[in-house]
């Protein structure tokens, strides 16, 4: 008895049915809308909005940014820093917010512990739990 097996037929039957959508790997109730946890969401304020085409998964960006605590505490910040979106290179916050700015754009993040540091927070600068607030601007982007 294959577990994995019987598991897909069964994902496939319900999609077929119309009881389930697929959309990748994903399954979901048709007109359900899945609402993350707000541990789970970054707060996006769009301060400027850039030009060109929004920045995806595996795109390679440049960025200048600032981080604060919420008290106001600047714990870093950088004029140019390359990563890869998606790439496992920055805190899971990052990704998720930048994904969709364009050159040129500015935006304030508000993320929380989760999608930071969480629980060991990075001492000395960054206490555990803290919530984080950047404010980033995408220099350049480009795909891989």
């Amino acid at each position: 008895f294959d577990n994995n097996a019987m598991l897909l037929k069964t994902l496939k039957k319900a999609v077929s049915d119309g009881k389930l959508v697929q959309e990748r790997s994903s399954y979901s109730i048709p007109g359900e809308v899945y609402q993350p946890p707000a541990d789970e969401t970054v707060e996006i304020t769009e301060i400027k909005q850039g030009t060109g085409a929004e920045a995806a998964s595996g795109d390679n960006v440049t960025m200048k940014y600032e981080g604060r605590l919420a008290d106001g505490t600047v714990f870093d910040s950088a004029e140019k820093f390359k990563f890869t979106l998606d790439g496992g290179e920055v805190i899971k916050g990052w990704d998720k917010g930048i994904k969709g700015m364009r050159k040129g754009g500015c935006r304030e993040l508000v993320i929380p512990s989760k999608l930071g540091y969480g629980k060991k927070g990075s001492p000395p600068e960054i206490p555990p739990d803290a919530t984080l607030h950047f404010t980033v601007t995408l220099l350049s982007c480009s795909s891989r």
